[in-house]
């Protein structure tokens, strides 16, 4: 890692919306670090489904036929309520033609990459361990720690986190939580081959939920999710016999689909979280992705979150302004909110079939909105494409 005296922007945490946010920033010219405590193409825990907002989001930035060349398109979404199935076709609209749900390792390769591309500065193995401030309190960059335990101090404008939903720079910056979530799923996925899985589908009955999720090499993610309370209850009897008791609840084609699949990992287990809605910004510090929002998973939603996100805090930062930074929370929480809520109810899982339908209707609605509002972004005030 060369260190300059100063950047733009330091952004820490190199996952999609770090890489994002980083690549938009050195889109617009401006001076830009890009850390991760991490190593770089490691896999991480995620939903992997792309939303409409999310697609279109990496088509805009050009990003998207780079992982469309090794990711199945999903044409069809399929929701399974009990033995009922209604089936909701994707449509070409705004210059996508699927939906695709690239493993991490895909996807968050092919964003640091367009982030070097930029011209963003990328480090791996280095981590923030503390802020500078000025004499004012405003932060003025970051202490950097890289993995031989050497320290360096270096000057930003800006410190974004983009460190997850235990963003250590939200900590360091004294974000404020401005919305908690009352509910946690949690879930178990392993990726299986042998799956004949065409688009998404998602699962539920009383109490539980599954999902199968085309990605790439030819694999399925397939998940279960629970309340968190029966997850802790049954995992001492053992993750796999939970997961294969909870997916013959909620799934049981699927359970039975398995016993002729191979599973190709070790299953992964997350024990739910409530969700977070953080400050998004203060004096030369901002959030973006899980650690500004964190909201539950079960609505596979977390991803597009952080690329609309990432547009919107890059194009707040290229401003530079107080007011800017401001209009960036409110965009976040206007987009957010809503489906932050929605999500926390499907989360608790005291809901009945109707009602879960209900749910789903006023999600689709709101993901309605949030693709307006990206369809609205106007790329050539901040030359942000590629």
């Amino acid at each position: 890692m060369t260190t300059p005296l100063s950047y733009d922007a330091i952004v820490v945490g190199a996952r999609c919306a770090g890489a994002s946010t980083a690549m938009l920033l050195a889109r617009g010219g401006l001076r830009v670090l890009l850390v991760d405590r991490g190593q770089a193409g490691t896999d991480t825990l995620s939903t992997h489904a792309l939303m409409r907002g999310g697609v279109l989001q990496l088509h805009r930035w050009g990003v998207l036929p780079e992982i469309a060349a090794v990711t199945p398109a999903i044409r069809a979404a399929s929701f399974h309520y009990a033995d009922e199935v209604v089936a909701v076709p994707i449509k070409p609209r705004d210059g996508v033609d699927g939906l695709y749900a690239p493993r991490r390792t895909v996807l968050d390769r092919s964003l640091v990459q367009a982030a070097r591309a930029a011209g963003a500065e990328v480090a791996f193995d280095v981590a923030a361990v503390g802020l500078i401030r000025d004499a004012g309190g405003r932060v003025a960059g970051a202490v950097l720690a890289q993995g031989d335990g050497t320290l360096t101090r270096v000057q930003a404008r800006m410190v974004i986190g983009a460190d997850g939903m235990r963003s250590r720079v939200a900590s360091l910056a004294g974000a404020t939580v401005v919305r908690a979530g009352r509910h946690a799923s949690a879930t178990v996925y392993g990726y299986w081959s042998g799956l004949d899985v065409e688009g998404y589908h998602w699962h539920y009955r009383q109490g539980v939920s599954a999902g199968a999720i085309p990605t790439n090499d030819g694999q399925t993610c397939l998940f279960v999710a629970m309340p968190s309370r029966r997850f802790a209850e049954e995992l001492p009897l053992g993750l796999g016999a939970l997961y294969h008791r909870v997916l013959s609840e909620a799934a049981p084609e699927h359970a039975d689909a398995v016993s002729r699949a191979r599973l190709d990992q070790k299953l992964r287990p997350f024990a739910g979280v409530p969700g977070v809605l953080r400050r998004a910004w203060g004096p030369g510090w901002a959030l973006v992705g899980d650690a500004g929002c964190f909201r539950d998973p079960i609505t596979a939603h977390g991803i597009t979150d952080a690329l609309r996100d990432a547009e919107l805090l890059a194009r707040a930062v290229m401003r530079g302004t107080e007011a800017a930074l401001a209009g960036y929370e409110a965009a976040r929480d206007q987009a957010a909110l809503e489906l932050f809520e929605l999500s926390d109810a499907i989360a608790s899982f005291a809901w009945d079939l109707d009602r879960v339908k209900e749910l789903h209707q006023a999600l689709t609605r709101q993901m309605a909105k949030e693709v307006d509002l990206l369809r609205a972004l106007d790329l050539g005030d901040l030359a942000l494409s590629a």
